[in-house]
């Protein structure tokens, strides 16, 4: 198979003549110092080499835990936050029907996602949708406790049990987490659930090739070791000793890091498939929790395009200049459709029968690209040859590796996220959480001097 393309010329255009090359010294060892581990964060460098290094039979073992749930339950809610759901997602929409909520083919479970919000009304309507259905659990977290994916668990392991019976319940909830520690290993040990675990070295948003991601994927329907197979090429594709000119992943980290420098301090992630709405999710997620610390990185955005032509068009077009875009073009969609003719042609549309409409799409993403460059906004375009598995598997991966060497030449640490933090000790103090009675008192102090 061939690899996906990167195509940065016109974003390099904007840059002075060299840039891009001249920032191979600091790719190439923002790159070795992953490699050798001697970066910040160098404790979570368990993604790197992941995909080559995943087994057939541990693969087997995850189809096999999917397999149950598959034949087991109507309805797989996974259960999960931020990493632990996103990346997982991010490939059951890009390669599902996108209507498969309302088909209900019975071939595949429907897959649920929940845990990544606190909002009482989702949950309610979610709790009511289960009533009366088969439905498994798959529980993402490392320590048990992230408030809103416990607080969601507990009331689906209730329901689970209430409506399946103890002994059944265990059979379809499983657990993904820590090897030793937390209440949700607790747990799991104690009901008999099946698990499986999430690496410590490995942080939420690179855990989509672990078993965080593929369980999830497998339950859905589609194939693990294509996905896999496709992060394993393009960890190849893009290793250390791979010419710069060659590798995707410093070529991305290079032309991003250079427009930074010049004053691009947003890069909107834009896609003309509606598919890909929840890959560019997961990617807000990869770049802006790696990069955005120490008052530094740059913002990720994303638009489906052309949708959002009609909303944010106007703003990328004529609106400060201090963004960038990188397009993921699918060269092949998996479907055919023809526009039809019309006798009447009351909407003038007649000189595009017997197109296909990818065509029309393809001429407005050729066009748009066109005219945000000429208004002052580079573009980099990431040539996908069909949206499947193994192309997904690849797109991963390269993300994912020049997130590590581009966090690396802006000088921060990719890999932890303590601003995470903040919301999470407020919110704690506010509801009275054992343990937090002091910052409890100071907060309701300066709540009152607020008023």
């Amino acid at each position: 198979m061939s690899n996906i393309k990167l195509d940065i010329t016109k974003a390099a255009s904007f840059l002075e003549a060299g840039a891009v090359k001249a920032f191979e010294p600091k790719v190439k060892a923002a790159q070795e110092a992953l490699e050798n581990g001697t970066c910040p964060g160098n404790d979570f460098l368990g993604w790197l080499h992941l995909p080559s290094s995943i087994t057939e039979s541990f693969l087997d073992e995850l189809q096999a835990t999917a397999n149950t749930l598959r034949e087991k339950c109507e309805v797989v809610v996974v259960a999960g936050i931020g990493g632990s759901y996103l990346g997982a997602r991010a490939v059951i929409e890009a390669l599902g029907n996108s209507f498969s909520w309302l088909i209900q083919d019975k071939k595949n479970p429907t897959i649920l996602f929940a845990g990544n919000n606190i909002g009482e009304d989702y949950l309610a309507e979610m709790t009511d949708y289960l009533k009366g259905k088969k439905f498994g659990v798959i529980n993402i977290s490392k320590s048990g406790t992230t408030t809103e994916t416990a607080l969601t668990f507990r009331l689906l392991k209730k329901q689970c049990e209430a409506q399946m019976g103890k002994d059944e319940a265990k059979h379809v909830i499983v657990a993904v987490t820590d090897a030793k520690r937390g209440a949700a290993r607790t747990c799991a040990d104690k009901e008999g659930y099946k698990s499986f675990i999430i690496p410590d070295n490995v942080g939420g948003r690179f855990s989509v090739l672990t078993p965080v991601g593929l369980l999830p994927i497998a339950c859905a329907g589609f194939d693990i070791k294509q996905l896999v197979k496709g992060a394993a090429d393009m960890e190849k594709a893009c290793g250390k000793n791979v010419p710069f000119e060659e590798n995707l992943a410093a070529q991305y980290a290079a032309v991003r890091n250079g427009l930074y420098g010049a004053g691009k301090k947003i890069e909107i992630m834009v896609n003309y498939q509606p598919k890909l709405h929840f890959f560019s999710e997961w990617w807000k997620q990869l770049y802006g929790e790696s990069e955005g610390k120490d008052k530094k990185g740059i913002f990720p955005a994303s638009c489906d395009f052309t949708t959002d032509l009609h909303s944010m068009g106007q703003w990328i077009q004529d609106g400060e200049r201090t963004i960038f875009e990188t397009v993921i073009s699918i060269e092949e969609p998996n479907r055919t459709m023809l526009f039809p003719s019309d006798e009447e042609n009351l909407d003038g549309l007649n000189f595009l029968a017997g197109k296909r409409v990818d065509e029309v799409n393809k001429m407005a993403e050729l066009g748009t690209r066109l005219a945000h460059v000429d208004g002052g906004v580079p573009n980099i375009r990431i040539s996908v040859p069909k949206l499947n598995e193994y192309y997904i598997g690849q797109l991963i991966y390269l993300f994912e590796i020049a997130c590590g060497i581009s966090g690396n030449v802006l000088g921060v640490n990719p890999f932890n996220q303590p601003g995470v933090e903040a919301y999470k000790k407020n919110m704690f103090a506010l509801l009275e959480k054992p343990g937090y009675e002091a910052d409890s008192k100071a907060i309701k102090e300066r709540l009152a001097q607020e008023q």
